[in-house]
């Protein structure tokens, strides 16, 4: 019964955020923002609403590390495995704004991330193993300007006019009601189950959260981001991606700590390599070999990379 409910869980989850995308998308898409735009915030945001549930849920219920440990396994599964499964499938393309703003921006809020929450747990920096609420504060108020000027300076489209489907203010509102719904009580089943599934399997809640919940949550990512590259739409497939993996960090964490405390004291050396390693690999991507895109070799040493941290992970259960 447990997996089932588990199943239940992440099939709510997983509709619930195509509904929020499909209507949050044609709301503001009225509003002629860019498809990088729509990419980075309302499809990259509302494809993390599951994360944002389940992190919320388990800072709600005192699990620092199923809020920690969801963000950074699904920062990991955005960029190695679904941009790298992305970009084998077809080369994503990348705009000079990508490249000057966007990744770099991404970089330096997944190295803030580490600096603040490392610095109190493994480099011993500090009395207590959680970051305060005014440090994550800090990120929320990150987080706003981010998309101030997402919104602002984001709005030139080079693909031209978008392929997201427009349909009525009224059943647009709809589908976003009906998605917020069924984010909020999947959620609840999912890290419910996912949490007693860890019991019963004798393994810590930060492996299921890092490996099971992360990849779960992330499938609606993994949907839009294939779809979009069938379709040649690789800047909302980048935008999704850079998006999200943002928004787990100053959003989602930024909130659920002004719950709870967050600890990082399990999070080990690899995990923070790794997540490096994504952020660092995307910016090297973009200043090296074919500079407007990322080619399908490198998106398979993205799942090469990706294997390995897997690897890692069930060996050292």
């Amino acid at each position: 019964m447990t997996l089932l409910w588990l199943l239940v869980g992440l099939g709510l989850i997983v509709l619930g955020a195509d509904w929020l995308v499909e209507g949050a998308s044609s709301i503001v898409r009225k509003a002629g923002v860019s498809e990088f735009v729509i990419g980075l915030t309302i499809v990259g945001f509302g494809t993390s609403c599951p994360e944002l549930v389940v992190s919320l849920t388990g800072a709600l219920e005192g699990n620092a590390d199923i809020a920690v440990g969801n963000v950074i396994g699904s920062n990991i599964f955005n960029v190695l495995f679904i941009l790298g499964l992305t970009a084998l499938i077809r080369p994503v393309s990348m705009t000079p704004e990508n490249r000057r703003w966007d990744i770099p921006l991404t970089l330096c809020i997944t190295g803030l991330f580490l600096l603040c929450g490392m610095s109190h747990t493994l480099l011993d920096w500090g009395e207590e193993d959680s970051l305060s609420r005014l440090e994550w504060i800090m990120f929320l108020l990150l987080f706003g300007a981010y998309l101030i000027h997402s919104f602002l300076y984001g709005n030139e489209d080079p693909q031209g006019e978008s392929s997201i489907q427009q349909r009525k203010l009224w059943l647009a509102i709809l589908l976003v009601l009906g998605g917020l719904a069924g984010l909020i009580v999947g959620g609840n089943l999912f890290v419910d189950s996912a949490t007693d599934l860890a019991r019963k399997m004798g393994v810590s809640d930060k492996f299921i959260a890092i490996t099971l919940l992360a990849g779960g949550t992330s499938l609606p990512e993994l949907a839009t981001s294939l779809m979009a590259a069938l379709k040649g739409r690789e800047q909302l497939a980048l935008g999704n991606i850079l998006g999200s993996n943002v928004f787990n960090i100053l959003l989602i964490l930024g909130s659920a700590a002004v719950i709870t405390p967050l600890s990082f004291a399990a999070v080990t050396y690899t995990d923070a390599i790794v997540l490096t390693a994504s952020a660092v690999l995307l910016l090297l991507w973009a200043y090296t070999g074919r500079k407007e895109r990322v080619d399908r070799w490198e998106g398979m040493v993205m799942l090469l990379l990706f294997g390995a941290y897997y690897y890692l992970l069930f060996n050292n259960l």
